[in-house]
């Protein structure tokens, strides 16, 4: 299979270096938990291969298509979901997800079926027709969610996704998650709640100062920390410098 991301030497500066030289792979087909202390250069790096940020230096290619050479194209294959939801509010959650598809010009037929399967496993089918404006940040970000898939993308981007939720919102989009990754999708997320990236995630990278310092299966990052058992807050804390 493809690799879903691949990073080289990427580079982004702002009043400081925020990206230094990132080198990052992702596979097809893996939920992988981008890992780091607040500033460690997660966000940025995730913008830049969403498009949303241009890099100094460095080259992203997404499912195979340079991003940089033919930025149309990769963003066709990506979806991006912020930590905060970017939705319009006087729209219903359907009429949000068929005004997406409408924009990527999808079928008016599938996409209303495809709207309708991604609203009933977010639980969200009994409020199709409420404004989004009324609905708490959990059903927010849920929506924001299926609007980022209604199209299909082959690599999905999350930052913070589960930031605010409570166990309910959290137990639907991680279920979510699961089935698309078990469906052959690709999922990268950050997440400052280690136990989802240690339950969840194929692999785990760990950025520190926009640098990959460490990367791969739990298993993996036990081993090469020779800490047999310990848990991803012990290893984290070690590899990322956080007190």
């Amino acid at each position: 299979m493809t690799d879903a991301l691949v990073v080289t030497g990427l580079r982004k500066a702002f009043a400081r270096v925020a990206v230094d030289g990132l080198d990052l792979t992702v596979r097809g087909g893996e939920l992988y938990a981008l890992l780091g202390p607040n500033g460690a250069g997660k966000t940025t790096t995730l913008r830049m291969v969403a498009g949303l940020l241009a890099p100094d230096a460095g080259r992203i290619a997404v499912c195979g298509i340079d991003a940089l050479a033919d930025p149309l194209g990769a963003k066709r294959v990506v979806a991006w979901v912020p930590d905060e939801p970017l939705l319009y509010d006087k729209l219903t959650p359907l009429e949000y997800l068929e005004f997406v598809a409408g924009l990527w010009g999808i079928d008016p037929a599938t996409a209303a079926r495809d709207a309708e399967k991604l609203l009933r496993d977010l639980d969200l089918w009994d409020s199709r027709d409420a404004r989004c404006e009324t609905f708490s940040r959990g059903m927010k970000q849920k929506a924001a969610l299926a609007g980022a898939l209604i199209h299909d993308p082959w690599l999905l981007i999350l930052d913070e996704p589960l930031t605010g939720l409570d166990a309910g919102a959290a137990r639907h989009v991680k279920d979510l998650l699961a089935r698309r990754v078990a469906g052959g999708g690709t999922v990268i997320l950050t997440t400052h709640i280690l136990e989802v990236a240690e339950r969840m995630a194929d692999r785990i990278g760990i950025i520190r100062a926009g640098r990959l310092v460490a990367e791969g299966t739990l298993a993996e990052l036990r081993a090469r920390q020779g800490a047999e058992g310990a848990t991803l807050e012990d290893m984290f804390i070690a590899l990322a410098g956080e007190a």
